[in-house]
């Protein structure tokens, strides 16, 4: 079975990634609620609004670096011939810190309104992308499978 790495090497192939994990990020934008469901929603909102394409924009460019991060889990997922979306939700918490790092490490080089954004939500980041991990297992086994 492909890595995500392998996948995305093929441009065609990378756009669908990039396309489904677009509509992944706004499922789970859209599944937000109370307060901080808000605030996501809004920033989102804004973000969309100032910079049309952007989510898709930045998710292609982070998606390499993702992806060297997600592979390993996701081939011990295959050696142990698990369920992806068990799987990636039992080891939610090491999946999502493996992946924020990423993007702590881009906001601390961001400027103006995209790092004060990132910086309001970041204390729930963790968390919220703990919760989008069968949407995220869902992804792998369609385009890694």
């Amino acid at each position: 079975m492909p890595s995500l790495s392998e996948v995305l090497a093929e441009p065609a192939r990378r756009k669908k990634v990039v396309d489904d994990g677009v509509a992944v990020i706004e499922a789970e934008v859209a599944d937000k609620s109370g307060l901080s469901g808000l605030a996501i929603k809004t920033a989102f909102g804004m973000v969309q609004k100032v910079k049309p394409g952007f989510v898709g924009g930045t998710l292609n460019h982070l998606l390499d670096d993702f992806a060297k991060k997600i592979d390993p889990f996701w081939a011990d997922c295959q050696t142990q011939k698990a369920d992806p979306k068990g799987y990636f939700v039992k080891n939610g918490t090491t999946v999502a810190n493996a992946l924020l790092s990423i993007t702590d490490g881009r906001a601390r080089n961001a400027a103006g309104p995209i790092r004060n954004t990132y910086d309001k939500l970041r204390p729930q980041a963790e968390k919220h992308v703990v919760e989008a991990m069968p949407r995220l297992a869902g992804l792998l086994q369609k385009h890694a499978s």
